[in-house]
């Protein structure tokens, strides 16, 4: 019996498997299908992401350092309001599929069973851990753990098996890739979006990013939106490796069962201004190894309780972050003009607009 099984190796599923079996945990770690594909993600992050990552795959995932981004409330060529950093990039642009390797061979190197082209069917708790049904090439198995930790996105069947509740809602992505090289040092954000937005990113000699996000309630029209705005910039005829999916928003008021617990997108643990959940998943990863005993249940409580400490009061600011992007053309403009600029806000937590960083940087302008 493991002590852990875990489904999902995106960045949470491989970040716990990694730090489980470095504190001397049998783990073994499912991914239904090739590391890292099919992409379902932006390639978006803070520098934190460094820090989870061995020093010497930095030059391999950096694609484009970014300094800042531009704000429309129209869409390409329409006035920008600008927000940036002076001394030092705000964020990187990284190949992701190559992110999600790098991850689960860290978790290998430190002694997790990480095993791609294995899907798990079926999860059943039991009197002393959990029983997972798993198929592969190689025929059908059954594999017994003290615990489960659902790593499979939004969609998570982990959730399902276990009679977990839901995030609060979820968002219809869509994005895709020209592969023209570009340098930019800005990201471009258009809140042109109802209750989201679309954004372009750049990526040094990877290309352009362009993706949207919407509402359920538009999420039939993201597709056709996607397509107008991606016109509007002139470069339709060249996107390419175009994917789209789920983006929950809002953790359940629970992501724990007797004997199993939810990480990253299948928890909801996403930021809701962005609906990136690379590092709050890998933060949410770290707290579940150090806080669940697979030998005792009752740690989950524990790890409920301290990943919201660590994460609750950010997502529940991005979530009033959030309310700006239906706010009237006319408010959003005075809050921007009232910040844009140099600013001391990390793009991860939304409670670092109170931090003396960004008070510091109101006061230099």
């Amino acid at each position: 019996m493991y002590d852990f099984a875990v489904v999902g190796v995106g960045p949470p599923g491989a970040r716990f498997a990694r730090r489980a079996a470095e504190r001397g945990h049998d783990v073994v770690a499912f991914e239904r299908g090739e590391i890292g594909r099919p992409l379902a993600c932006s390639g978006h992050v803070s520098l934190d992401v460094w820090a989870y990552v061995p020093e010497e795959a930095r030059e391999r995932l950096h694609e484009n350092d970014v300094y800042g981004a531009r704000f429309h409330t129209g869409g390409p060529g329409s006035d920008a309001h600008e927000f940036y950093y002076t001394d030092r990039p705000v964020s990187n642009a990284i190949d992701r599929v190559e992110l999600d390797k790098t991850l689960a061979r860290a978790a290998a190197d430190a002694g997790a069973d990480v095993r791609d082209g294995h899907t798990v069917t079926g999860v059943r708790e039991t009197s002393d851990g959990v029983e997972l049904d798993v198929r592969s090439a190689d025929g059908d198995e059954t594999v017994a753990a003290r615990m489960v930790a659902g790593c499979d996105g939004p969609r998570s069947r982990v959730r399902d098996q276990l009679a977990l509740p839901e995030p609060e809602e979820f968002l219809h992505g869509v994005l895709a890739f020209d592969p023209e090289p570009d340098h930019d040092d800005y990201v471009d954000v258009h809140l042109t979006v109802p209750g989201f937005f679309a954004w372009r990113i750049p990526r040094g000699e990877a290309g352009v990013e362009y993706g949207l996000a919407a509402t359920p309630t538009e999420s039939g029209d993201v597709a056709t939106r996607f397509d107008e705005f991606v016109a509007d910039y002139g470069v339709a005829g060249r996107i390419e490796r175009r994917c789209s999916g789920l983006i929950p928003i809002g953790p359940p008021e629970t992501v724990t069962a007797t004997r199993g617990f939810l990480l990253g997108d299948a928890a909801g643990m996403t930021k809701p201004f962005t609906g990136g959940g690379i590092l709050y998943g890998m933060t949410a990863a770290d707290v579940a190894a150090e806080a669940i005993d697979p030998d005792d249940p009752g740690t989950l409580a524990a790890f409920e309780d301290a990943w919201r400490d660590e994460l609750g009061r950010d997502i529940a600011l991005g979530k009033l972050v959030r309310k700006g992007y239906d706010a009237p053309e006319l408010v959003q403009t005075v809050g921007m003009r009232f910040f844009s600029g140099e600013i001391g806000v990390h793009m991860d937590r939304p409670s670092t607009l109170f931090s003396r960083e960004q008070l510091g940087a109101l006061f230099r302008r």
